[in-house]
């Protein structure tokens, strides 16, 4: 073999060593990230390791809105953020007695002749609790107690009402399903041989679709995006990241969810990703581009700082997975753009709570449902 051809070998074993090399390279760097083991988990940043508080420094401990893409001032907005963000926040004020409420349901009230025992209430409920699209109830005045209650057994009551709640994010309680209300209203007065006495239909009615207006005015569900600036996530990465800020799983695949201080009560913020990668068989290899964090406003109590907590949530998540926080349609928001947002809820708050609906309530989570 001449010098030549060895030299031309050389090269092209070298040229051939150098493609492999960035294939590999390129092969990895384009691969979603993986969870890390769990004994990594103790090596990681302090601030990434911080239980999740209520403090609005909890999860980035600078208090600076971190790892999103600045632009341009956004357009000038009516409300002064500074000045809405230094009113009181109101402590939380007893709850409203569960069950009907006249302020969002129609209320019948049923008188029987007799006490009637409370296996003969309940064998006399209709079958379903819904008139329509619109939740439908039965309560009793228990003799003993002197309380409204649903219906239970080895009880006595004294006199029964009947409701259909007003409006949900289903629509006003229309002509239809009040009518639907009355037949099984009436069916249960007759089986418990008890007279009945339905409000006007028509202002009932008129009342629904007020009410449905100002819900339909005051119903905020946010939802950001977290999109990956370079390399795709697995469900795994984003999963053990969200951990570290207090998420749980969820019901549903390719979700997670921030527990309320209270058990029981809604979850203050939810964070999805695309089911079908929850559902891979091998969910290492699926590649998850973005997630969303939702908050449902009216579902959560204005002193569990919910905004605040997704603003927190979002800063952590970006500067930890490396990407930037978007509108639903992709595009980055400034940090700055935030601030009108918590400026128009504190609104919000005041004119749920000035209609007695305040966020996280009975009737508000009824409401808006």
């Amino acid at each position: 073999m001449s010098t030549l051809q060895l030299s031309l070998a050389i090269i092209g074993g070298l040229v051939l060593a150098l493609i492999v090399a960035y294939n590999t390279w390129t092969s990895r760097r384009n691969a979603p990230k993986r969870a890390l083991p769990q004994d990594s988990d103790h090596a990681a940043e302090p601030a990434l390791r911080q239980e999740p508080g209520f403090d609005a420094s909890a999860a980035v401990p600078s208090g600076e809105f971190q790892g999103l893409d600045r632009g341009p001032d956004p357009s000038t907005h009516a409300v002064d953020a500074d000045d809405a963000l230094q009113l009181p926040v109101p402590p939380f004020s007893a709850e409203r007695r569960p069950g009907l409420d006249p302020l969002i349901d129609v209320i019948a009230s049923l008188q029987p002749e007799h006490v009637v025992s409370g296996d003969a209430a309940l064998a006399a409920l209709p079958p379903t609790r819904r008139a329509g699209s619109k939740p439908f109830a039965i309560e009793g005045l228990n003799e003993a107690t002197q309380q409204w209650e649903t219906p239970a057994p080895g009880q006595r009551y004294q006199s029964f009402q009947a409701g259909v709640q007003l409006a949900n994010r289903m629509g006003a309680l229309n002509e239809i399903e009040f009518s639907e209300f009355v037949v099984k209203a009436q069916a249960f007065a007759d089986a418990i041989n008890a007279a009945p006495d339905f409000p006007d239909m028509l202002q009932e009615v008129a009342r629904a679709r007020e009410l449905d207006q100002f819900a339909s005015d005051h119903d905020a569900q946010l939802m950001f995006m977290l999109r990956a600036r370079q390399a795709a996530w697995s469900p795994g990465y984003v999963q053990q990241n969200a951990a570290r800020l207090g998420f749980v799983p969820g019901a549903m695949p390719g979700r997670l969810v921030l527990p309320a201080s209270t058990q029981g009560l809604p979850p203050l913020l939810t964070l999805g990703y695309d089911t079908q990668a929850a559902l891979a068989d091998d969910p290492d290899q699926s590649a998850i581009r973005d997630i969303t964090l939702s908050l449902d406003v009216a579902q959560v109590h204005r002193t569990e700082q919910p905004f605040a907590r997704l603003r927190d949530v979002a800063a952590a998540l970006c500067q930890a997975m490396d990407g930037v926080l978007c509108d639903q349609n992709g595009t980055p928001l400034p940090a700055m753009a935030m601030d009108p947002i918590a400026a128009d809820l504190e609104l919000l708050y005041d004119q749920l709570d000035g209609r007695d609906l305040s966020a996280g309530s009975v009737l508000a989570r009824r409401l808006f449902s």
